[in-house]
């Protein structure tokens, strides 16, 4: 039997077209820095959408993943296993949370707090206590539930009707927000910083004023920080920048660096509506998961990364500012910590994948936020030198674009 080659026709020959991968086909990753089949080498803003956050084939991870591998892979949740405990405890430890529960993706924890806060409703409530207030732009994940809350039609449109329930308000709007949120609001979802919506922080005042609505009006507050999370934006999570406290708050993305693992965390009081056989996860907890995840938790949650973090920001935006006085592309340099945007001026609208293919060219990884802002989420350990030279290849690039129009 003779192997098949694997090129990118491949991928075109036997996968579902949902996706549209660049040629490239990476093998190989250390620290910030991938190596594709032909052995180029790129640096990587990308990190795999606000994912790697410690960087690919970080030692404590591959050491992690070795010790737990040779130990126990999988048991179900009839049983439950050391590291998924100890994770919990260190995620309770660390936040204002006292109850976990874990599955295998974002949209599989939001998919959790979202069934959670109708149930809550309806457990203290009733039945007509069920309407959740999400907001335009906002991305939640892929499900049908998910893609309903999500403030993207894009996503939702071609699947049948929407689940119902649902509404949806301009993001950063205190005014229609106190308008529209009433006895039968269960909860209010948003992203303290919205990711694939364009990189927009939230106002401390909206955030605040959403917590100050759901308090008057019995409803919970869902943060969804599955890409702000995990130390992206220099605090472990980005609500311990706003003093406000959530009800509850769904992580996945960089807590597992590229091992799938999620988490919903929430309170005493209102974990209890998610009783024996509610919910669950045939795979949410394994311990390969967990421990990978325990690990990253480890590295992350320290003052000298998080305060790295917040050093490299500021690294990042002098020299995306320093590109826009030299070469005009960008309106503004959006976002906190190390998920970062550059909104495109007016000459440039719409053409934010023409950044991205050229930047890939010159070997440099970033993504998108929509047709109109180039986002950039490196590792949280991203060395100086790679943020320089990642920024010179940006500069490149952008000029080859703009002597180009």
């Amino acid at each position: 039997m003779t192997n098949t080659p694997v090129t990118r026709a491949l991928f075109d020959e036997v996968m579902v077209p949902n996706y549209a991968p660049a040629p490239v086909i990476p093998v190989r990753g250390k620290g910030s820095r991938i190596w594709d089949q032909s052995d180029n080498e790129y640096i990587d803003f990308a990190g795999g959408i606000a994912v790697t956050s410690v960087g690919h084939s970080h030692p404590k991870l591959v050491a992690t993943l070795k010790e737990q591998g040779e130990k126990l892979w999988h048991i179900s949740n009839v049983m439950t296993n050391e590291p998924a405990l100890r994770l919990a405890k260190k995620l309770t430890d660390a936040t204002f949370a006292q109850k976990v529960y874990f599955a295998n993706s974002g949209a599989e924890a939001n998919e959790a707090a979202f069934k959670l806060a109708r149930r809550f409703a309806v457990d203290h409530f009733g039945e007509e206590k069920n309407e959740i207030i999400a907001f335009e732009q906002g991305f939640h994940g892929r499900t049908l539930f998910t893609v309903s809350v999500g403030g993207q039609p894009k996503y939702s449109q071609g699947f049948g009707p929407a689940l119902e329930g649902i509404t949806h308000l301009p993001y950063n709007d205190i005014k229609a927000l106190e308008a529209a949120v009433s006895n039968k609001t269960c909860a209010i979802i948003m992203e303290p910083l919205q990711g694939e919506g364009g990189i927009i922080d939230a106002d401390p005042a909206f955030i605040k004023r959403a917590r100050e609505l759901c308090d008057q009006h019995n409803a919970l507050l869902v943060l969804d920080e599955v890409q702000t999370g995990a130390g992206r934006l220099g605090t472990l999570y980005g609500y311990q920048q706003t003093g406000v406290i959530p009800d509850i708050l769904t992580t996945a993305k960089g807590l597992g660096n590229g091992f799938p693992v999620a988490a919903m965390l929430t309170t005493d009081k209102v974990a209890t509506s998610l009783a024996i056989g509610t919910h669950g996860s045939t795979y949410g907890g394994n311990p390969l998961a967990c421990s990978i995840a325990e690990a990253v938790i480890d590295i992350v949650n320290t003052p000298e990364v998080l305060a790295g973090v917040n050093a490299k920001s500021k690294r990042f935006k002098a020299g995306l500012e320093a590109i826009n006085i030299r070469l005009p592309f960008c309106n503004e340099v959006r976002g906190k910590g190390l998920l970062l945007g550059c909104a495109l001026n007016s000459e440039y609208q719409g053409r934010a994948g023409e950044f991205l293919k050229a930047a890939q060219a010159k070997g440099l990884l970033v993504l998108v936020a929509g047709p109109n802002v180039i986002r950039m989420a490196p590792s949280l350990l991203i060395p100086e030198a790679d943020i320089d030279a990642g920024l010179a290849i940006l500069e490149a690039a952008i000029s080859d674009i703009i002597n180009a129009t």
